[in-house]
């Protein structure tokens, strides 16, 4: 797999800053379109439990406002369950998710709980929703991404992201290859991989050069910097970096 690298934003904290004071400002449903008209691939959002950022009705509003894919990121609960097939996003990813975190702590333990993940994936696949895992890059959870039939598995990059973070060179290079060496084996197997989580202008570029990526998702970072330089640039910097490597 090669080619354009797809970048979907995700604009969960866009909601964050709303939420802090309330009311409706800012909307993230006009980061979406501002993701939309600057070449953005897709829009990411995080439907947590206690809906600390992306709220229900901003599903169905981001969905009415841009013609890109929403990918919704989801526990795997049966609340979530419902929820998305309500709404019938284009993917669904499935990833880890506890109450009081601060933000998605490591990847799905996708092998410990296949009997979980199984119903969940099937009802949501029968209904044309594509599913993801958010996984480590680890054989084990590869392994058992294939056996749920999953067409789409979402790598952890949070651990190389912290290594950049803390001039680790040796662990960066580590992490590096595992993802690498896990996403050509999720392709071999007919798997399509993504990666995200702690990606910066900084650290993005070795991750976009792995050819089998076919898509990061980045949010956290960018809402970051709209701050100072605007959502429409950061998302074009990010785009351009992104291509760089490839």
């Amino acid at each position: 797999m090669s080619g354009k690298l797809r970048l979907g934003v995700n604009i969960d904290h866009v909601a964050t800053i709303r939420n802090a004071r309330g009311g409706d400002h800012p909307d993230p449903v006009r980061a979406a379109q501002i993701v939309a008209a600057v070449g953005g691939d897709g829009i990411t959002a995080h439907l947590r439990e206690d809906r600390r950022h992306i709220r229900d009705d901003d599903l169905k509003r981001i969905q009415d406002a841009t013609d890109l894919p929403l990918n919704l990121e989801m526990a795997a609960t049966e609340e979530m369950l419902a929820i998305a097939l309500r709404h019938q996003p284009h993917a669904a990813c499935i990833v880890p998710e506890k109450r009081e975190e601060r933000t998605t702590e490591g990847g799905l333990d996708a092998a410990g709980l296949h009997n979980t993940l199984a119903p969940i994936v099937w009802k949501l696949r029968d209904n044309g929703i594509r599913v993801s895992l958010f996984i480590e890059a680890s054989e084990r959870q590869l392994d058992a991404a294939l056996r749920l039939g999953v067409p789409v598995v979402e790598f952890h990059t949070g651990e190389y992201s912290h290594a950049h973070l803390d001039g680790d060179s040796e662990k960066l290079a580590t992490e590096l290859k595992r993802i690498a060496d896990m996403a050509a084996l999720a392709a071999k197997n007919g798997i399509e991989p993504h990666a995200g989580h702690g990606l910066t202008y900084e650290n993005v570029q070795p991750i976009a050069a792995i050819p089998q990526l076919a898509e990061l998702n980045i949010g956290h970072y960018l809402v970051g910097e709209a701050v100072f330089v605007g959502l429409e640039a950061a998302v074009r910097r990010m785009r351009d970096l992104m291509d760089e490597a490839r």
